[in-house]
């Protein structure tokens, strides 16, 4: 099976969205990170969801209230683990534990023309796919 067999939509945020709405999105809706788009909508970075206690939580959303996510994405090359929709199961399995990221952007690249997120994949729809072959 092929990465692009095992790519679905997922939600995305732009550098432009509210820090704090983007922090809410996996929360309610328990994803293991987000993709962060650039203004024109081309994959820019990941956002794996972390872990945090309460009193950390709190001066985190203090922290964040007025910025937006490119505010709070470090300077430089953002962190955006992307793979080819020809790239194995095994393939994408490595790049998740190399980059320890529990989501991969699917991109495509055409030839002259700007990336086009195709999907994600997840850690545990990989995971999931890699039990039904045990």
């Amino acid at each position: 099976m092929r990465a692009r067999d095992l790519a679905e939509s997922y939600v995305s945020v732009s550098t432009e969205s509210d820090a704090i709405e983007a922090v809410r999105l996996p929360v309610d809706r328990r994803l293991p990170g987000l993709v962060v788009t650039d203004c024109a909508g081309q994959p820019y970075a990941a956002l794996p969801a972390g872990v945090i206690d309460e009193p950390h939580a709190d001066r985190l959303c203090h922290a964040l209230r007025g910025r937006t996510v490119a505010d709070c994405l470090l300077v430089g090359r953002p962190f955006l683990p992307t793979a080819d929709p020809d790239w194995t199961a095994v393939e994408l399995a490595e790049l998740m534990a190399r980059s320890r990221s529990p989501l991969v952007a699917m991109v495509e690249r055409p030839t002259g023309e700007p990336a086009r997120l195709l999907g994600v994949v997840t850690a545990t729809s990989l995971l999931e796919h890699l039990l039904k072959t045990v």
